[in-house]
């Protein structure tokens, strides 16, 4: 795994900024209808857990499609110190995903009505937790292999004349 390239963040990238997009846009529409207080209009509803979760998936949106910048920083530049930005930056996005992901799976165990636009919400935010990670460990097996960064072999370059002489 330590072989990971362009070739599997960068679809892994994309396809996880859509779906943050999707969450955001959902999730602040669900959030507006609900503060409104129009939880009796059909594809709002909800439970008790539906709040939290709508407050936490707009977060894990917005904090996930930014780190999905600095991920496309890190895929047009391809260095270790774009690395450590990106790969730091997924790893507290997916950290809050997986608590809206928590809230998701408690608002489903709780159940009652739930909209569609409510219930497509649940399943972005329980897919994105399973993409991101998959992200977050692509990035980190990059952090163990050779292939990035000019440090890394500059060392071993160096490793190699000192022993020669």
């Amino acid at each position: 795994m330590a072989g990971v390239g362009r070739n599997m963040v960068a679809p892994l990238l994309v396809l996880n900024l859509i779906m943050y997009l999707i969450v955001i846009g959902f999730a602040s529409w669900n959030l507006n209808h609900f503060i409104n207080g129009l939880t009796n209009r059909p594809g709002v509803g909800g439970n008790g857990a539906t709040f939290y979760f709508l407050v936490f998936a707009i977060l894990a949106g917005v904090v996930g499609a930014a780190s999905k910048l600095a991920g496309v920083h890190h895929v047009r530049t391809w260095r270790g110190d774009s690395l450590a930005t990106s790969a730091s930056s997924s790893l507290v996005a997916w950290a809050i995903t997986a608590l809206a992901f928590g809230l998701a799976c408690k608002e489903i165990h709780i159940g009652g009505y739930r909209g569609w636009r409510l219930r497509v919400l649940e399943a972005f935010v329980i897919i994105l937790a399973f993409t991101q990670l998959l992200y977050v460990l692509a990035l980190h097996s990059g952090l163990f292999g050779n292939q990035l960064g000019v440090a890394t072999m500059l060392v071993g370059t160096r490793r190699s004349t000192w022993c020669a002489r």
